[in-house]
């Protein structure tokens, strides 16, 4: 492609963004890549990395409760989270580094620069230098959502800051009711945190199994997190050294932090996508087909700027499959459906496919087996909490089309029961699987009784 300085020009150095560049080089294109930030994007820098490791730092606090059932005695024990933060901070760089060199490896030109659309065949980086180019790819991520704008919002903190703290709070009110939310919630009650989760749905996690949201919310409450629904903050008044959150339905709470953590936007603002003809869907993100090509030609998006599945794994699947795509002569859609999802909340979600509700609403027959059960740790370690299982089936077909989990490794097993979803197991199959004994995953081959049995036919 002689008329132009590269054959790809990516913007956004985040999974999607880092996997694309990567794979089209390695096909032999001519690639640069610019990232005005630090490559790795929300995931690596800001987003599920650092938030797994904070997540791992507030399980010891209920591990080194548990171990005196096991007949260990410790010295007391105590937390810095300074020493936390920079542990963390010191992994992120070392992962950072490691996506450059791996990019570099793979002969991508790498810019440290802001870049915006100059065109449909150029791009216009910060420092004034235009780039022609034969094909862009915008994989910009998103952004956190502020909410309403309401008194005091500039007191708020929202996630990115969240991981920079200078010190623990001793008591945090945090407004949102999904991934972020509760996660958080999760991290701040295991470090020692008071903490409030302030939602204005009816409960948290909308979209899970109903099951599913109701209990971790009762597990949740079980463990000290505060949780008031069907209102939200309507404003921040700084108090001397704390704040006080004043709430719609009327009360207040008393925090040293209040964080949003309301969701996340397509980062799509000033690129100049409308002076380009690129049109934006009805969801916020990048209009994209199947291929993930915008409604220009040459000009294609993945990842969570075009708001379809705001996943890592579906960004760099989305990213590699425009790269073989376009440079590697092999036409790829990326398959959206049963893709699995944890949340690591405490206790931990791991799920794929349809909740209850969805199958009710699609299939003329849905059956239900349900399993609710004290996990065997928590018998000498004394941890009020239960373990939730539950399969969702096609009555009709005997397919298995969701599996959700609430418990201690419910992610690790959400993967591996996708494998198992995506090929069309049913129940049977399932069934006929020999239990591994004694775990918690064995209750997914041994429900042999439906708790619940839906036929939608009957009920219209």
């Amino acid at each position: 492609m002689p008329d132009y300085d590269v054959d790809l020009f990516v913007i956004g150095g985040g999974s999607g963004g880092v996997r694309a560049a990567r794979i089209a080089a390695q096909h032999g294109a001519r690639v640069m890549l610019a990232e005005e930030y630090r490559l790795g994007g929300t995931c690596v820098i800001r987003g599920c990395v650092p938030k797994k490791l904070l997540v791992y730092a507030s399980r010891f606090r209920g591990e080194f409760e548990d171990a005196a059932g096991y007949g260990w005695t410790l010295a007391q024990s105590s937390f810095d989270w300074p020493t936390l933060i920079a542990n963390k901070d010191r992994e992120i760089a070392r992962l950072e580094a490691a996506y450059k060199a791996t990019l570099e490896k793979a002969g991508v030109h790498i810019v440290k620069s802001r870049a915006t659309l100059d065109g449909s065949h150029a791009v216009q980086l910060a420092n004034g230098d235009r780039i022609r180019t034969a094909y862009i790819l915008i994989a910009t991520g998103g952004a956190p959502s502020y909410g309403d704008s309401i008194p005091g919002l500039q007191h708020a903190i929202f996630s990115n800051e969240a991981f920079h703290l200078p010190e623990l709070p001793r008591r945090i009110l945090i407004q949102g009711g999904g991934y972020i939310a509760v996660e958080f919630a999760g991290i701040f009650s295991g470090l020692g945190s008071h903490v409030t989760l302030v939602y204005r749905g009816e409960n948290i996690l909308r979209g899970f199994d109903d099951d599913v949201r109701a209990h971790l919310r009762m597990d949740m409450e079980k463990h000290g997190i505060r949780v008031i629904t069907g209102c939200k903050v309507a404003a921040i008044e700084h108090a001397g050294a704390h704040f006080s959150a004043h709430l719609s339905s009327g009360n207040q709470v008393t925090a040293d932090r209040v964080m949003f953590a309301v969701g996340r936007r397509p980062n799509v603002a000033n690129m100049g996508l409308q002076e380009a003809d690129v049109e934006i869907a009805k969801n916020g993100g990048i209009a994209v087909d199947a291929y993930s090509c915008t409604t220009v030609q040459n000009i294609y998006a993945v990842g969570d700027v075009t708001n379809r599945v705001n996943l890592t794994p579906v960004a760099i699947r989305e990213g590699h499959s425009f790269a073989d795509t376009i440079f590697g002569g092999k036409p790829t859609k990326v398959d959206h459906t049963n893709v699995p999802t944890a949340v690591f909340s405490d206790p931990e979600i791991g799920t794929v496919g349809l909740t209850e509700a969805q199958a009710r609403a699609r299939l003329a027959q849905t059956d239900v087996y349900k399993a609710m059960f004290r996990p065997l740790k928590a018998t000498l370690s004394g941890r009020d909490t239960t373990v939730l299982i539950k399969l969702v089936v096609d009555g009709e077909t005997g397919r298995v089309v969701g599996c959700h989990v609430v418990g201690e490794g419910a992610a690790e097993m959400a993967q591996i029961a996708a494998i198992a979803v995506k090929m069309g197991a049913t129940k049977a199959d399932f069934d006929a699987t020999m239990a591994l004994h004694p775990t918690t995953a064995e209750e997914l081959v041994t429900m042999r009784q439906r708790t619940a049995s839906y036929a939608r036919a009957a009920a219209e």
